[in-house]
């Protein structure tokens, strides 16, 4: 039994191979992992010792041979190829140890050149990993070291792989070849080749879309029962986004579920638990039916359930603090289907262990904190459509005080500007058209997904007046601009004194002249933030 290994990350394999060597397969290697196996004492012959050939053209040449396909390929059942092989003196290859050129950490470091990402372009490797894992049935292929102790177990307990084991392999390999084929495809189409630049400027969005991604699980079904399911995850998905919680109980999560949290954690990840305090959002059909900060878990929870609590019966909570005893017994009172926080503590999970249906998910805030949208948060969208896609940058513009255009005789007072600015920041997590009153750190009323702004704004009202909440002193944030004064009188009769709005309308000056007729505030933002 012979073993092949050619590693660009060394991870493990000195003690891996010396695991082979005791068990009695013979070792290959090329150029730089052979000097390793061979420092530690291991004996092992070079691919050049095996094909009579040198390595050339600075390496780019070496496994290129056919007494190593051969010996990758060779059908061990069918007599005329192994008649071949005795024929020609090509020994089988048994197993194949492969990592690629890092071709993605390459292009990813600032300043890669051209000339570098083609350079860590794997030609051999692929080869080769493509010859083992098409023969599957005889030959086993590793392309992560990962994989290395489950195949140590089976070879040191029988002396060989399973049928099922090297077909997990082969599909790991080919995966692996996709991947890397994708990265490569993706990063040259996104060129805009010049000859001059020592560094190639390059598009976000590359002229061929090669996503990855690794199926997490099945669902029961989609939207809707009669329609089939999965939930996949990026390759690489950053920290503290929801592909990365660990679910401590409850049923399996559903399509609506993690829809529904997605979009529950991403709102409620946007507060930074040391500059915001604690905060809870509550969510609803993919809506926040009610969002608030306070000083605790309790605090917070309490203040966002007063916002709706019809809405928020079977609803998805997201917490960006520890959930404490007080308010998991707060919590525990209504009809939940999914909890997220960072941390629990044993009691609060002791107050959901009878109540075994509801998933209870535990999430690491991204590193970096809320100010930082680059961490956790997807850089590009997508949205598929009829044989296509849409893509987009993400909406992941942070909004401050310096951003604000106040365009009004009333000046908004420092509690105010506040409250605008939460308002703000919930909207961008409502269905278009949004309307969001907001006071004191909490949702007051939320309008969402309507097809007029109007109605939306009549919403929120009519949630507010039905949770029993007081829109006197409010602020309001619009996820877009008032095209008419109609959309601002609606919002100030309902009881608004301050108003956050884009501006950019061919009638802001219409809008503004109502403002100042009704005696309120009103800043412009800049930026809208449609979602649909």
């Amino acid at each position: 039994m012979n073993a092949l290994i050619s590693v660009s990350d060394k991870t493990g394999i000195v003690e891996f191979a010396k695991s082979l060597h005791a068990l009695g397969i013979g070792l290959i290697s090329t150029g730089g992992t052979a000097k390793l196996l061979a420092e530690h004492g291991l004996p092992v012959s070079e691919v050049a010792q095996v094909t009579g050939f040198p390595e050339m053209l600075d390496g780019r040449v070496k496994t290129l041979h056919p007494k190593v396909h051969g010996g990758l390929l060779a059908r061990r059942d069918l007599p005329e190829h192994m008649a071949a092989l005795k024929a020609y003196a090509i020994d089988t290859i048994d197993l194949l140890v492969v990592n690629l050129y890092p071709f993605e950490a390459t292009v990813a470091k600032p300043g890669c050149t051209l000339e570098d990402a083609i350079e860590n372009i794997d030609i051999g490797g692929p080869a080769m990993v493509r010859s083992a894992a098409k023969n599957w049935s005889d030959v086993g292929v590793l392309t992560d070291s990962s994989q290395y102790e489950q195949v140590l177990s089976e070879l040191k307990a029988d002396g060989k792989l399973t049928r099922q084991t090297k077909f997990a392999l082969s599909v790991a390999a080919f995966n692996r070849i996709s991947q890397y084929d994708a990265a490569i495809s993706n990063y040259l189409s996104s060129i805009a080749f010049d000859e001059s630049a020592s560094t190639p400027a390059r598009s976000l969005f590359s002229g061929q879309s090669n996503g990855n991604f690794v199926k997490l699980q099945d669902l029961r079904y989609g939207e809707n029962p009669h329609q089939s399911a999965a939930f996949y995850r990026d390759l690489y998905p950053a920290p503290g986004s929801l592909v990365t919680a660990v679910q401590l109980q409850g049923k399996e999560l559903s399509y609506n579920n993690i829809a529904d949290a997605d979009a529950a954690w991403e709102c409620v990840k946007s507060f930074d638990p040391a500059g915001d305090g604690a905060a809870c959002v509550i969510v609803k059909h993919a809506n926040p039916c009610g969002v608030a900060v306070g000083a605790d878990a309790l605090a917070a929870y309490s203040k966002a359930f007063q916002t709706d609590p019809t809405s928020a019966f079977g609803g998805i909570i997201a917490l960006n603090c520890m959930l404490d005893e007080r308010a998991a017994l707060q919590i525990s009172k209504q009809f939940i289907e999914v909890l997220m926080a960072p941390d629990y503590t044993p009691e609060a999970l002791a107050v959901f262990k009878s109540k075994v249906n509801v998933r209870i998910l535990k999430i690491a805030l991204p590193p970096g904190g809320a100010s930082d949208w680059d961490n956790g948060r997807n850089a590009v969208d997508v949205k598929r459509v009829g044989s296509g896609l849409l893509m987009q940058t993400a909406d992941n513009h942070l909004l401050s005080l310096a951003d604000l255009k106040v365009v009004t005789r009333m000046q908004p007072t420092p509690e105010q500007l506040q409250d605008l600015l939460f308002a703000w920041k919930i909207g961008k997590f409502v269905k278009s058209n949004a309307i969001v009153f907001c006071k004191n750190g909490m949702t007051m009323g939320v309008g969402a997904g309507q097809m007029s702004r109007l109605d939306s704004a009549r919403i929120a009202s009519i949630k507010a007046q039905a949770a029993g909440l007081s829109l006197a002193g409010t602020a309001v944030a619009s996820d877009a601009f008032f095209p008419f004064r109609d959309g601002l009188d609606v919002v100030v009769d309902a009881g608004a004194t301050c108003i956050i709005q884009p501006g950019g309308s061919m009638r802001d000056q219409e809008v503004i002249d109502a403002a100042n007729e009704r005696g309120v505030a009103m800043v412009f933002s800049g930026v809208r933030h449609f979602r649909h």
